[in-house]
């Protein structure tokens, strides 16, 4: 089985240097090349599907089926009953099988309020920040049930990271399902993809590979900077909180029994800067170095 991955396009382009439909025909040549089954995208496609149809219709319309999945952002500017149904999505997790191979779209995109939980909505999250990113419990069993009842091996893939330090709140939670699965049949679970992070990462935990892909088109800095010209910053208001990369990031992945081999692509960054010439750290909150690559070796 072979698909193209990519995260975190951000299309809005009034506020970020970010995905283009350039870069969308790029990735879907690119898929065609390699005889793709399907694409599918780590979350943060748009700020709103509503206000982005043509790019949300290219992708939804290409011949290689392509796959959203809901970021913090995707439903930033539009309802989320309209951006599920404009995304094609059944809801904001489900999945599908493919060659033997079940994917599980996650949606961690949900914030803690007292008991309860809310999820991600017109912005609705910005107010609860230490509170944000938590899988339900009601999501939890439906996964378990998912990976058990899976015919063949599993990949998960979300937009939060059930991985890093400070990815989705109870990931110890998705991590003790994903172990019991494979203590129960050897090799169930063999890959976790996320996004949001914009950054690129491999982690073996537990046997599992965990996939931190970075963004396609840009990482977001801890501190603003005044490196780009005025004129830019005038055309795009987010751009000085940016290190943006001059080409479109993405892997394509192959998955054969448990075997799987990344193929990602190398970019530059705008006017060649890096992280430490904005004044912001080299590395990331976990350690993750902050730069303009999706170039992973086999595992």
């Amino acid at each position: 089985m072979k698909f193209l991955l990519f995260a975190d396009f951000h299309h809005y382009p009034h506020v970020f240097i970010c995905g283009t439909q350039e870069h969308l025909h790029e990735m879907q040549k690119r898929a065609e090349a390699e005889g793709c089954d399907f694409i599918i995208h780590a979350g943060d496609y748009t700020h709103g599907p509503s206000e982005f149809p043509d790019i949300v219709r290219e992708y939804n319309d290409f011949h290689i089926p392509s796959y959203h999945i809901l970021g913090n952002h995707d439903s930033d500017r539009t309802p989320l009953s309209e951006t599920l149904s404009l995304y094609n999505m059944p809801a904001g997790y489900y999945y599908f099988d493919c060659k033997g191979y079940r994917i599980i779209v996650c949606d961690p995109n949900y914030y803690r309020d007292g008991e309860g939980f809310v999820h991600y909505e017109l912005k609705n999250y910005f107010a609860h920040g230490p509170e944000r990113d938590w899988m339900p419990p009601e999501q939890l069993a439906w996964l378990e049930k998912t990976i058990d009842e899976a015919p063949g091996r599993c990949i998960l893939i979300s937009h939060e990271s059930f991985e890093r330090a400070n990815g989705v709140k109870n990931r110890d939670a998705v991590q003790r399902i994903l172990r019991a699965a494979n203590e129960k049949c050897h090799g169930k679970v063999i890959l976790c993809i996320n996004g949001h992070h914009h950054t690129d990462f491999i982690r073996i935990l537990d046997n599992i590979c965990y996939f931190d892909v970075n963004s396609t088109c840009y990482h977001y800095l801890r501190k603003p900077h005044e490196c780009y010209p005025p004129e830019l910053v005038a055309e795009k208001r987010g751009v000085n909180q940016t290190l943006a990369y001059t080409d479109p990031l993405y892997a394509v992945v192959t998955v054969e029994g448990s075997s799987i081999t990344i193929e990602g692509t190398t970019s530059s960054t705008y006017m060649g800067l890096t992280a430490a010439d904005t004044g912001n750290d080299a590395y990331d909150g976990c350690g993750r170095c902050i730069d303009a690559t999706c170039q992973i070796p086999y595992i």
